[in-house]
């Protein structure tokens, strides 16, 4: 009869170790599963840092595109032409009355 109660605790020690085993595993499963979310969400956070810095920039570089445009129709205007060749040239219209101040400039 002792033999059969030493086999009984026997069986009872392996299911136990058995349900640790188990145990363990899943709680090293959970572990492994919850760094690697928490990796993915600091790459998520770091990406859509990057991501608005990104169209930030995109938004200057449209501004500034916008601008060249400006400039671009601006000097193909009659006023353009005007501007310059008075600023530059020192040319004036004819009928133009040119005031020149006292102190030089």
């Amino acid at each position: 009869m002792q033999e059969k109660t030493r086999s009984r605790r026997i069986r009872e020690k392996r299911r136990h170790l058995e349900a640790w085993g188990i145990l363990l595993i899943v709680l090293a499963v959970f572990g492994v599963t919850s760094v690697g979310s928490i990796r993915l969400r600091q790459r998520n956070h770091s990406y859509e840092e990057r991501e608005q810095a990104l169209e930030e920039q995109i938004a200057k570089e449209e501004d500034r595109s916008q601008e060249i445009d400006d400039l671009e129709a601006y000097t193909k205007t009659k006023k353009y032409v005007e501007d310059v060749a008075k600023e530059k040239l020192g040319l004036v219209y004819e009928d133009e009355i040119i005031f020149k101040s006292s102190d030089g400039g």
